[in-house]
């Protein structure tokens, strides 16, 4: 009887901890659509093209690649972005008068405008707060969400380092 007992309390403490952190997922997940919608609505773009649009306006040299590398993200879904940022006159692409093989990124005054209306993204306020954390707690923080990653089959699918949901290159909004 009394193993019965312990048996049912375990289970019920298994499922609030279940419950508990399915929960702190969800709230995750809301901030992540309640910020990228917030940043929309303010500018039209996604976390992503504000990225970009911010890298290109800290170097006005920047060509695509060196995009690519500074924010990790692929080499195409940085040329989609560009695309995107240039239909929206946010961005323009120059050839390099020294070299005409290469195309430097610049942001026009539109893009300058919607950066200076931009509100904080989420990426900028989770960096700066977790890069203040002890080493041990970033570790800590790393594994349970690569093992929680691994429980939802997400372990092996390619991802950029932007807390964004949705496809990193969609249309503005």
């Amino acid at each position: 009887m009394a193993e019965a007992l312990q048996t049912d309390t375990r289970e019920v403490m298994d499922r609030q901890i279940t419950d508990q952190t399915l929960r702190a997922l969800r709230r995750i997940l809301r901030v992540t659509d309640q910020g990228g919608r917030k940043l929309a609505a303010a500018t039209g773009l996604t976390p992503s093209q504000l990225m970009v649009l911010q890298q290109i306006e800290r170097d006005d040299t920047m060509t695509p690649s060196a995009v690519a590398t500074t924010l990790k993200f692929g080499q195409a879904t940085v040329t989609n972005i560009v695309d995107k940022l240039e239909a929206a006159g946010f961005a323009r692409r120059q050839r390099s008068e020294r070299d005409k093989r290469q195309v430097h990124l610049q942001a026009t005054d539109a893009g300058r405008a919607v950066l200076a209306q931009a509100p904080d993204l989420l990426q900028e306020r989770f960096r700066d707060r977790f890069e203040a954390l002890a080493a041990w707690e970033q570790t800590m923080i790393l594994a349970g969400l690569e093992r929680l990653g691994y429980l939802l089959d997400a372990a092996d699918i390619d991802a950029a380092p932007l807390i964004d949901t949705g496809i990193i290159d969609r249309d503005i909004e």
